[in-house]
């Protein structure tokens, strides 16, 4: 019978019996996917309500074609389904590659691993809350005594989309710095010394977000400085220590 539940550290399995897990793990994953997705098509106007709720009153997007309604509706169900079963695969995900890591190791990895899922949706409402109804309304008026302004369903669906996963992405700042100061790539005295630098990477990387106005571009800058800040603070925090880092050393006494 396959195994759907972590392993021990300590037990040894065959070739054969992880490759029986991961497929029972996938599994579960596609019928959580499913699940999701069938939720969201069946629901679709309670997700696109929630989706449509930055544009004007009134302002509905359009499509082109036959078949642009459908393809469009099955498209952002399997974007809300997936959202909805991310708990699921990330669970499944976790369970298969924790038994790798020594009860040591695990103690670091584990609030690590937590914290990733959280930050992504602390990311995602952010941008969701915060930046995209700022971005779409300055969008929609900008210029728009020269433009019979129309919102395409794809593109503006898409916009969303792509939007929301970069913030989801962007929020991981922290848990890659508590990484690289863990392993003792960078020190948290580096990071404040390199602390302008940061802040030149930081404004380079929002403007590469799927974001063209400076309205966006400028929300998106701020909580990215300040999780770099809080970052530094924790790295401060759980860094490894000086016996941590240094090797061990051989025995100066001389052999008898």
């Amino acid at each position: 019978m396959a195994r759907i539940k972590p392993v021990s550290h300590d037990d040894r399995l065959t070739l054969v019996e992880h490759l029986d897990e991961l497929r029972t793990r996938i599994i579960l994953c596609a019928l959580a996917f499913a699940v999701g997705f069938g939720l969201c098509f069946w629901q679709d106007e309670q997700v696109f309500d929630i989706l449509n709720s930055p544009l004007p009153d009134g302002f509905k997007p359009i499509t082109f074609g036959v078949t642009e309604p459908f393809l469009t509706t099955v498209t952002v169900s399997a974007y809300a389904g997936l959202a909805l079963a991310l708990p699921v695969i990330l669970y499944q995900l976790y369970a298969f590659v924790l038994p790798a890591f020594s009860p040591n190791e695990r103690r670091v990895a584990l609030p690590i691993l937590l914290m990733v899922p959280l930050l992504f949706a602390a990311g995602i409402a952010f941008g969701y809350f915060i930046v995209l109804d700022r971005a779409v309304e300055f969008l929609l008026n900008f210029n728009d005594e020269q433009f019979n302004i129309q919102v395409r369903a794809r593109d503006y669906y898409s916009f969303v989309a792509f939007m929301l996963v970069a913030m989801g992405l962007m929020f991981q700042v922290p848990m890659g710095i508590l990484a690289v100061t863990r392993v003792g790539i960078v020190t948290p005295q580096q990071l404040r010394e390199w602390r302008r630098y940061a802040y030149f990477v930081i404004i380079v990387v929002a403007a590469l977000l799927p974001t063209v106005d400076p309205v966006s571009l400028a929300l998106e800058i701020v909580p990215l400085v300040i999780l770099f800040e809080l970052s530094i603070v924790l790295a401060s925090l759980l860094a490894p220590s000086d016996a941590e880092r240094a090797p061990a050393e051989p025995s100066a006494e001389g052999s008898p």
